[in-house]
C-alpha cells in the first residue's frame, strides 16, 4: 500500500439537517440535476448515518495509513454542512486517487437486511473508470463479506453488487470508485452491528483488505 492514494467519502454530514437551503440546492451530476447532499438516515435508537460513516471512515483511514497509504477524507468533521456530492468526487479527481470509496448505511424497509456495493455505469466522463471500478467493487464486496460475515443485501442488487447511474459521486468521478451500503439501519439485526464500535472496527479492517486486494 506504500504511496497509494486513497480517498474516503464519509456520507452526509452532521450539520446537513439544519441547513436545508444549502444541501437542497441542485448540482449537475452528469446526466441531470440532484440535491447537493442529503441528511441520511438513522437507526430506530437514534444512531445517525452521518456519525456511523464518519466513525468507519476514520477507522479505515487509520488502518490504511498504518499500511503506507496516503489517505484523504472528503470532509474534516461531523458537524459541518456538505460538501456537495460533486465536490466530494472532485477531491478524488484532483488527487488522482488510485481508488475511492463512499461509505453509507441504508434506510430501507426493516424487513430487508445485508450490505451491497454500488458500482458506476458510464455517464460521460466517468466511462474510463467503469471497468476498474467494477474490479474495485468485487474486491470490496468479497473482503467485506469475509471480514464481517454480513450477508449480501436481500432488497437491492444481486450477489452484493448493484450498478446505478443516478449518483453524482459515481457519475462525476474520474478515478476508480464505489459506494458501499454497509447494512440497513432500519433492520434490528443490522442496526445492532452498525451501532457497535468493535464491529465498526471489523468493517474498517475488511474494507482495508478490499483496497489491498484491488491495488496489488
Amino acid at each position: 500500500m506504500d504511496g497509494k492514494v486513497i480517498v474516503i467519502d464519509p456520507g452526509h454530514n452532521g450539520g446537513n439537517a439544519d441547513h436545508s437551503e444549502q444541501i437542497n440546492k441542485k448540482v449537475f451530476v452528469g446526466n441531470g440535476y440532484k440535491a447537493c447532499n442529503t441528511v441520511g438516515t438513522n437507526t430506530r435508537d437514534g444512531y445517525s448515518e452521518h456519525a456511523f460513516t464518519w466513525d468507519v471512515a476514520n477507522r479505515l483511514a487509520h488502518v490504511l495509513q498504518e499500511r503506507g497509504a496516503k489517505v484523504t477524507l472528503t470532509r474534516k468533521d461531523d458537524t459541518g454542512v456538505g460538501p456537495c456530492v460533486t465536490e466530494r468526487a472532485d477531491i478524488g479527481n484532483r488527487l488522482r486517487a488510485d481508488a475511492s470509496v463512499s461509505i453509507h448505511a441504508d434506510g430501507a424497509e426493516a424487513s430487508g437486511h445485508g450490505f451491497h456495493v454500488i458500482e458506476p455505469v458510464a455517464v460521460g466522463k466517468n466511462a474510463p473508470i467503469v471497468e476498474p471500478s467494477r474490479r474495485l467493487g468485487t474486491a470490496i464486496r468479497d473482503a467485506y463479506r469475509s471480514g464481517t460475515g454480513i450477508p449480501y443485501s436481500t432488497y437491492r442488487g444481486r450477489d452484493g453488487l448493484d450498478r446505478r447511474s443516478d449518483l453524482g459521486g459515481l457519475n462525476m468521478s474520474t478515478v476508480p470508485i464505489v459506494f458501499i451500503e454497509c447494512g440497513n439501519m432500519q433492520n434490528p439485526g443490522d442496526a445492532a452491528k452498525l451501532s457497535s464500535a468493535p464491529f465498526r472496527q471489523r468493517m474498517a479492517e475488511a474494507l482495508a483488505a478490499g483496497f489491498e486486494n484491488f491495488l496489488r
